[in-house]
């Protein structure tokens, strides 16, 4: 329940520009946009106060600027915490798991998909706006579609006369993944998400991390089949998102928080 709580806070907090569903001026352009957010929070959300890590880095390499700002507090928030971010505080994750309690049949991901988010984060995230000066992951970003693609074409004509092929291809895009969320576990997160890429690159140095007691763990496995990364948390895993359902349930509580 703490969990959802700031789940819960963490899809609201940064997203209270309700003046600009008042006043018509749909994206708030603000000091505040000058920061980012520690998870994906698409720019151009009505409500968003804050900027996109990956927008921001995006951004910069598409108008060819050493990305100094966001590489620094990428390696800020990756250094203090890991994926912690991604289990405590993103509102995908969030939608993910309400909508994998949804009964229905389920799946398992293969685990060798589990290596592409890294091939989107060099290829779609660094690579395509290098070469091309266009975003690209941000316009086919699912979150981006939920939180504010749909919600800027249902307030705004003028964006309603905008829609077209990409907009279409992005909310397929996203009716896939909300279908995936329901059959199978963080598969976004596990499989596409350039930010937790990032993220899992620190996992093993980061200051808070699980810590296994050896003379209590027994491996039973209990943990694992809690997690929702799908991960054994007695081996150091970089797609460990910290939510710390595995220390909850092991029967021999030998699951610490260490910092």
């Amino acid at each position: 329940m703490k969990r959802r709580i700031v789940q819960l806070l963490g899809a609201i907090l940064p997203n209270l520009y309700f003046r600009g569903l008042i006043t018509g001026r749909l994206i708030y352009q603000g000091p505040l946009k000058g920061f980012c957010v520690p998870t994906l929070n698409c720019y151009g959300c009505p409500l968003s106060l804050f900027a996109c890590p990956v927008g921001t880095l995006q951004h910069f390499i598409a108008i060819r600027q050493i990305p100094f700002y966001i590489v620094g507090y990428l390696g800020i928030v990756g250094t203090l915490f890991g994926r912690l971010a991604c289990g405590w505080i993103c509102p995908f994750g969030l939608v993910q798991d309400l909508l994998y309690k949804i009964k229905t049949f389920k799946i398992k991901i293969p685990k060798g998909f589990r290596y592409f988010k890294y091939v989107v984060l060099l290829g779609i995230v660094i690579l395509l706006p290098l070469l091309t000066q266009e975003p690209w992951f941000c316009k086919l970003c699912p979150q981006g579609g939920l939180s504010a693609g749909i919600p800027l074409v249902l307030v705004s004509a003028a964006m309603r006369s905008l829609v077209g092929k990409l907009f279409g291809m992005k909310m397929i895009i996203l009716g896939v993944f909300l279908f995936l969320f329901i059959i199978s576990r963080c598969p976004f997160c596990s499989t596409i998400c350039p930010l937790g890429a990032i993220y899992s690159l620190f996992n093993r140095i980061s200051v808070i991390k699980l810590k296994i007691d050896p003379t209590l763990c027994n491996k039973c496995e209990i943990c694992a089949k809690s997690c929702p990364m799908g991960v054994k948390p007695y081996n150091t895993h970089l797609d460990c998102i910290k939510c710390f359902e595995c220390k909850k349930v092991c029967p021999r509580n030998a699951i610490k928080i260490s910092f």
